[in-house]
């Protein structure tokens, strides 16, 4: 990932350091295991123990020799160690030890991503709460459409981030597991018991079934449910886009002093945070497609799926930290225009109240279709004459005063907000 969207606590995570480094913790606790079963003399291992350190310099050395990171670190260690480098390595295979320490390295991940998850979701919760009561023209098709709760919008996306969190929950627990089956997935060089021993001490499940690799749907499914929570945050950019818009005005991002919004035209004050999310979403979506790809492998196992893991894991979930920390500020300092709303509602001369003057007309005793083509009458030559709609339908003396005031009363289309929110848990 470039450095403009670094999460440092991510960086360190999938760093050369620290992938070498959980290398080697996977492969003391196998020796450690071999231990238990009398395999491997006490002696030697904590001669290992005590001797074997990570050199990435020495490794990168090897390397460039070996072309084979996996190699190049067993020699790094085992030039470190006397005869009891025997055992380094004993018994597994180079993917035994990678499988499991990108579990290791996801799981320590998955911890701090939840982690900005939680805080979203927290911000959305007070959101919701704030702006229950207030009012706002809702669109369909991006026309305008019926009065409705501005905070339902930041309940609307409480209640899908709730579900990306079970699903990502869900996934995490499934790629989060232990591979140490050896070369085809049969044990026959690592006793079963050894690899149980690992998975006890790593705190990783031990895989059901593997081959030589951990199947990649794992990560396919893992990937998914990234991308899920990446559409989210567009899904809320797009919006907040479109709310920001010189036509609409109702929100709008907090603009820093000093902040330029064009190069030039000095009066911008352009939604670039939210476009910013928009645009970083499509990247963690395209990997959807190679997650999927690196399933099938010949024979259930060659490393056609390496070189892409190595980019996208790491710069999928560390681009999604990114933009869940920015997005969380941007919606925790969003500008909301409360009055523009109101002005905005009453912008296309309360045509926005027909469906519930409709109503009132046939709870009245009118005809459904009568009704319907009469209201949408008067709602056109409300636009055309740019007059109230209210003011039309005085004039014609169909409603009484009492009913017009009731058909054009706000307040109604908020009436049943306090039961979704019950029922959204809030």
């Amino acid at each position: 990932m470039i450095d403009r969207y670094k999460v440092e606590e991510i960086r360190n995570i999938f760093s050369d350091e620290s992938k070498f480094n959980k290398f080697l913790k996977v492969e003391l606790s196998v020796l450690h295991g071999y231990v238990k079963e009398g395999i491997v003399p006490l002696k030697d291992y904590q001669a290992i123990l005590n001797k074997a350190y990570i050199d990435i310099k020495k490794i990168e050395k090897l390397e460039k020799a070996t072309h084979h990171d996996v190699i190049a670190f067993t020699r790094s260690i085992t030039e470190m160690l006397g005869d009891e480098g025997k055992w380094f390595h004993y018994g597994l295979t180079s993917t035994d030890v990678v499988d499991t320490s990108w579990s290791l390295m996801i799981k320590e991940a998955n911890i701090y991503l939840l982690s900005l998850l939680n805080n979203l979701k927290d911000v959305l919760i007070n959101k919701a709460n704030k702006y229950k009561y207030t009012k706002i023209i809702g669109r369909t098709h991006g026309m305008h459409a019926e009065i409705t709760s501005f905070g339902l919008k930041y309940l609307n996306y409480l209640d899908e981030l709730n579900r990306d969190i079970l699903r990502f929950e869900r996934e995490k627990e499934t790629l989060e597991v232990a591979k140490l089956s050896g070369a085809v997935g049969n044990y026959v060089n690592i006793p079963l018991s050894v690899a149980l021993t690992v998975s006890n001490e790593l705190e990783l499940p031990l895989a059901v079934v593997s081959t030589q690799v951990l199947s990649r749907n794992r990560h396919a499914g893992y990937i998914m449910s990234l991308s899920l929570i990446a559409s989210l945050l567009d899904k809320m950019a797009v919006e907040f886009r479109n709310l920001s818009r010189t036509e609409i005005n109702e929100v709008s991002e907090a603009f820093d002093t000093g902040q330029k919004g064009s190069s030039t035209m000095p009066h911008k004050k352009n939604p670039i945070g939210f476009e910013n999310i928009s645009g970083c979403s499509r990247i963690i979506e395209s990997y959807v497609s190679v997650a999927l790809s690196n399933n099938p492998l010949y024979h259930e196992r060659d490393i056609s799926h390496s070189s892409s893991e190595r980019i996208m894991i790491p710069d999928a979930i560390e681009l999604l930290c990114y933009m869940l920390k920015r997005i969380t500020n941007l919606i925790n300092n969003l500008v909301v225009d409360e009055e523009k709303m109101i002005k905005n509602i009453h912008s296309t001369f309360d045509v926005v109240f027909s469906s519930s003057v409709l109503h009132a007309l046939i709870y009245k005793g009118m005809l459904r279709d009568k009704a319907y083509d009469l209201v949408q009458k008067l709602s056109f030559e409300a636009m055309d004459k740019r007059i109230s709609l209210k003011e039309l339908l005085r004039d014609k003396e169909i409603l009484t005063e009492e009913e017009l005031e009731k058909a054009f009363d706000m307040n109604h289309y908020l009436s049943s907000v306090d039961e979704i929110y019950k029922k959204a848990g809030l």
